[in-house]
């Protein structure tokens, strides 16, 4: 998966009232799995008072990785509905959770896909999307010696990075998978291959 694809530039929110009932949808970008459920477990702990609070996301993966929930609604009418707003924008690395808060009127399967829908959308719209090209993570180990070559090799090449400084310097980078091996390759030749580099790369 290595072609640009949509994602959103941030974080989004929206509200709005339907018969009663509140609805707040958020949006976030997530790289993985794992950062898509941190986020739809924080909205949860933080409206863990709300009626319902349904998530969705699109993640990245081989093969790209789908899911949604209902979360106590009627079947149908929550997670599937959400989660076909990110498939229709074709936006992906995305996801959403939309809460609910009864407002005493019913709305029905049809009423509640049509405001969960919205959610979603609303959210998207306040996030922003943006094309994005596909990245990957790894990390560089090296002696104090090597570290300020590895450093200004980071500093002037398209990436990101972050530093921790112990016995060893491990860099943590995030750079766009069509120049991360040659990235990899300066670092190798600039410390005559003494850097311990680790992460999911081919090369």
């Amino acid at each position: 998966m290595t072609d640009a694809f949509r994602t959103v530039a941030g974080r989004g929110r929206a509200r709005f009232e339907i018969r009663g009932s509140e609805f707040i949808g958020h949006v976030a970008p997530a790289h993985t799995v794992d950062e898509a459920e941190d986020f739809i477990a924080a909205v949860n702990e933080e409206y863990a008072d709300a009626t319902h609070n349904v998530p969705a996301y699109r993640v990245r993966a081989d093969p790209l990785r789908e899911w949604s929930s209902d979360a106590d609604e009627p079947s149908g009418s929550a997670g599937k509905p959400a989660l076909n707003v990110l498939v229709q924008e074709d936006v992906e690395n995305v996801v959403a959770v939309v809460t609910r808060y009864y407002g005493g009127t019913k709305l029905g399967v049809g009423g509640l896909a049509r405001a969960y829908s919205r959610g979603v959308k609303e959210a998207l719209d306040d996030a922003g999307v943006v094309e994005a090209v596909p990245h990957e993570t790894f990390s560089v180990t090296v002696d104090y010696d090597d570290s300020g070559s590895v450093r200004g090799i980071l500093e002037s090449a398209d990436c990101e990075f972050e530093a921790s400084y112990e016995e060893q310097v491990a860099f943590d980078v995030r750079a766009p998978e069509a120049s991360a091996a040659e990235l990899r390759d300066r670092i190798r030749s600039a410390t005559s291959g003494r850097a311990d580099l680790a992460g999911e790369f081919d090369d």
